[in-house]
């Protein structure tokens, strides 16, 4: 990850120019090497002539040099905010639904107006409204409860922007799915989203898993989130969630994790 001359390496994860010599990204705890690289000696350097002519070669790009330095100095400022800033794309998910159950149970408005019961008949804005309504306690804690942890890890990772996209998409692509295959379909709660949300996070783990890399997540935790989410439409009585949601859901997000890890790593 760093030669001998660098003075910094910069964090996959957060952006962060940090030092060559850690374990660990002390901004956002990822892990860069699994052990320290070794000092090198002095006499050694003074010898060897190799960072001279590393010097001598890269000499004639110099305002190039000067370039990319500002550009990573600017990344790391910007992956430091965004590491420490509060995730306020899940808090206003989390709380734009709290407040939506709160007006349901307050007979505001009627489930009705807000859920996929059946065919759209051009309300189209229930594809949106159905994400943030739940009929069900144990259902709503479940999924604000995945979509508050894995929204707020994967929007220190990718930012805000990112995790209202994927939400909202992953959200209506599984509302869609319900309602291409059945004649009456119910779409009710966030589960799609949620699993979209969770499964993006876990993608680049996921890969290095299965690679025999070493990874950090906790993806026997996630996986019980996942397994319980999944479970919730066979569990729960009408109007229950729409499983074909939830799986279409956590396969856009699964997808967009792959596909964003991958690009992170050719681009590095």
């Amino acid at each position: 990850m760093s030669s001998g001359a660098d003075l910094f390496v910069v964090c996959k994860q957060c952006g962060s120019e940090v030092s060559p010599y850690i374990t660990e990204c002390p901004y956002c705890g990822h892990r860069l090497r699994r052990r320290a690289p070794k000092l090198p000696r002095e006499h050694a350097l003074n010898r060897s002539p190799r960072g001279v002519l590393r010097r001598l070669r890269w000499l004639p790009l110099r305002s190039r040099r000067r370039s990319l330095a500002f550009s990573r100095r600017r990344l790391s400022r910007w992956g430091e905010a965004r590491a420490f800033s509060p995730p306020y794309a899940t808090i206003s998910l989390v709380t734009l639904s709290c407040g939506v159950w709160i007006a349901w149970r307050g007979g505001f408005v009627g489930l009705d107006k807000l859920v996929v019961a059946g065919p759209l008949h051009g309300d189209w804005w229930k594809l949106l409204s159905s994400q943030f309504t739940y009929s069900n306690g144990l259902y709503a804690f479940v999924a604000l409860l995945a979509v508050a942890i894995f929204g707020w890890l994967l929007e220190r990772r990718l930012g805000p922007a990112a995790v209202l996209a994927l939400f909202l998409g992953a959200g209506v692509a599984g509302a869609l799915a319900a309602s291409a295959v059945y004649s009456q379909p119910i779409v009710i709660g966030g589960n799609a989203a949620a699993l979209a949300l969770l499964a993006a996070w876990a993608a680049p783990d996921l890969r290095a898993a299965r690679a025999g890399a070493y990874y950090e997540g906790d993806l026997l935790g996630a996986g019980a989130l996942a397994a319980v989410l999944l479970a919730v439409p066979f569990a729960l009585p009408r109007p229950e969630p729409s499983w074909l949601a939830g799986v279409t859901g956590g396969a856009i997000g699964l997808l967009l994790g792959l596909g964003l890890q991958r690009a992170g790593s050719d681009g590095l």
